[in-house]
């Protein structure tokens, strides 16, 4: 290792040791949160069945034994009881396994528990998933395609706090699926999942804190030039529903100049008296007979805080919510508007689009295009606030060594850091590759925030995708005598992510570092699995056994390939593809 390395590894190794603590007394957090799934249908029966080669079971009661599902079920809810095949009745069927649920014309896969029950004639289907599962479904639902990874990262910690800050008023699960909580779409979103994902793992478990208590957070499509103070948009009102007046120094109303760096985004809709009549009945707000609608108060920011309905006064917030229930939510985009009256038509002229309270997707888009990152981007909507892990109230230290960057949340873990350097330097050298961009190590504290981060089975020391690493706690796998080995391997995998052509075989990427890592079985090891069936085994592998014997296979058919063309023309291949001629010779 070089000597001036050494050196400037002492400085941040001291100045790390520095760093004051700033743990805060442990409280419960949740690693899974149930989902409410179609909460805005109220379907009155559905099906259920196993998915395709899979077992899927379900449950009739919480102590009934499971039964396995295998044929198709229609289950009915009559009041609050569910109807079964065969005259039979539960209160609720929980489903484990690979299933596959059909309602109103649509069907969903999903391999997370389900549990269905019924409330006032309707089906009520709720969906247990990871936390941080849930929140990379909410950002890749609910981002756009100006966002890139500092603004999603951003999201994604505000998403994280929402589900987890703050109460949501829902009896049979913790959130909804619908925008009164978060929108979380449980189809297909491929074209954000990849973003998405990335923006999660990058800030698990990482939530927004105030003076070392956890702080409610909210996000919007557009403030229009200027967020809103929760005060402005949730006030207290004589139907008694929760206010979100107490005091919040985090959540001001702010002047944005970056939301409207590219204009300002206007809208204008023109809706009858009969249309709003029927919206506002329909919502309690207002009876039938009124003819005018004027602003009643205004807020800081500008936007209408209660409007005067005839002589009735309501929240702007749940007149807006009652219009797009009823009309389209493309009619009353936020609560900062000006309304005259023409004939029996209202005309609405605003800016903005959503509640405006916290953070401003369009104005934290233009942020990150500008190159802020996501803390400065959190900074600008939540003054004074901070980031730190939700289960410890720690902030994560940044250390960075030559080539990558070290993340804890114990300042003590900078101990580590010259082996951590020299895992990396072994792994350039066995490669011959270079780092194109720093990589991170996360090294978690715990082996439960490990695997609740990463979701990664038990017997996985370490978790790398892209240039990002996760560990289990570095004095665990110090402890026994795998921290170098481990990382090592961990910088083989991102180094040879971030040469590999797309495309790539899977069993080239995993086997060269295997094969680099320096597995001596290698030699003496004759893989049972044939070379196609490889990535199949690496993809599909349920146990430890399976793991290792298709990561073994893969080694040995990566170090033949090296040890016939050499890893010159390996790397060139890596990066390229790989010939068809070359695959048939190793597999041989």
């Amino acid at each position: 290792m070089n000597r001036n390395l050494i050196a400037v590894l002492l400085a941040v190794v001291t100045a790390a040791r520095a760093l004051p603590q700033t743990s805060k007394p442990s409280a419960h957090s949740p690693a899974t949160l149930r989902i409410g799934l179609w909460t805005l249908n109220h379907d009155n029966d559905a099906t259920v069945s196993s998915a395709a080669a899979s077992v899927a079971a379900i449950r009739m009661c919480e102590t009934c034994a499971a039964a396995r599902l295998d044929h198709q079920t229609l289950i009915r809810a009559e009041n609050a009881a569910l109807l079964l095949p065969g005259n039979n009745q539960a209160a609720a069927v929980t489903l484990t396994g690979a299933v596959i649920l059909t309602a109103h014309g649509q069907s969903l896969s999903l391999s997370n528990p389900v549990r269905i029950s019924a409330r006032n004639g309707a089906l009520v289907f709720s969906v247990t998933l990871p936390v941080e599962t849930y929140v990379e479904r909410v950002v890749a639902s609910e981002s756009g395609p100006a966002d890139t990874t500092e603004s999603l990262k951003a999201l994604a910690m505000i998403v994280r706090s929402f589900a987890l800050h703050q109460a949501h008023g829902h009896a049979d699960y913790d959130l909804c699926d619908s925008t009164h909580c978060q929108l979380l779409r449980w189809g297909s979103i491929s074209s954000r999942q990849v973003a998405a994902h990335a923006a999660t793992l990058a800030t698990s478990g990482e939530t927004l804190w105030f003076h070392g208590q956890r702080a409610a957070a909210w996000f919007h499509q557009n403030c229009g030039g200027r967020t809103a103070s929760p005060s402005e948009v949730w006030i207290t009102n004589a139907r008694g529903r929760e206010a979100a007046n107490k005091p919040m120094p985090w959540l001001t109303s702010r002047i944005d100049t970056y939301c409207t760096a590219s204009g300002t985004r206007e809208w204008s809709a023109s809706l009858s008296l009969n249309d709003l009549t029927a919206a506002l009945a329909a919502a309690g707000l207002a009876r039938p007979g009124w003819k005018s609608i004027s602003v009643a108060r205004r807020g800081e920011s500008g936007r209408a805080v209660a409007l005067l309905v005839g002589a009735t006064e309501i929240p702007a917030e749940d007149f807006r919510l009652a219009v797009g229930r009823a009309l389209g939510w493309n009619k009353i985009l936020s609560n900062w508007f000006e309304l005259s009256s023409q004939g029996d038509q209202f005309v609405f002229h605003g800016r903005g689009a959503g509640h405006g309270v916290g953070l401003c997707q369009a104005g934290s888009a233009a942020m990150a295009a500008q190159g802020r990152d996501s803390s400065q981007i959190l900074a600008q909507y939540f003054p004074g606030a901070t980031v730190a892990d939700e289960a410890t109230g720690r902030a994560w230290q940044s250390l960075r060594g030559q080539g990558f960057v070290f993340e804890s949340l114990d300042p003590a873990a900078a101990d580590y850091l010259p082996q951590l350097v020299q895992a990396l330097v072994e792994a350039e050298s066995r490669s011959g590759l270079q780092p194109a961009a720093p990589i991170t190590v996360r090294a978690f504290p715990s082996t439960t925030a490990f695997r609740d981060a990463t979701l990664a089975p038990g017997w996985v020391a370490a978790f790398t995708e892209g240039n990002w690493i996760a560990t289990q706690p570095l004095a665990t796998l110090a402890a026994r005598k795998l921290l170098r080995p481990t990382l090592r391997h961990e910088f083989l995998h991102a180094l040879v992510e971030s040469q590999a052509a797309a495309g790539t075989p899977l069993w080239l990427r995993e086997g060269l570092v295997e094969a680099w890592s320096g597995d001596a079985h290698l030699t003496t090891f004759t893989p049972s699995l044939k070379l196609e069936a490889v990535d199949r085994a690496l993809a599909h592998a349920s146990t430890e056994a399976q793991s290792e014997a298709a990561h073994r296979a893969a080694g040995w058919f990566a170090q033949r390939l090296l040890d016939r063309y050499g890893r010159g023309q390996v790397v060139i291949w890596l990066r390229s593809g790989m010939p068809v001629n070359a695959i048939s010779n190793v597999s041989q």
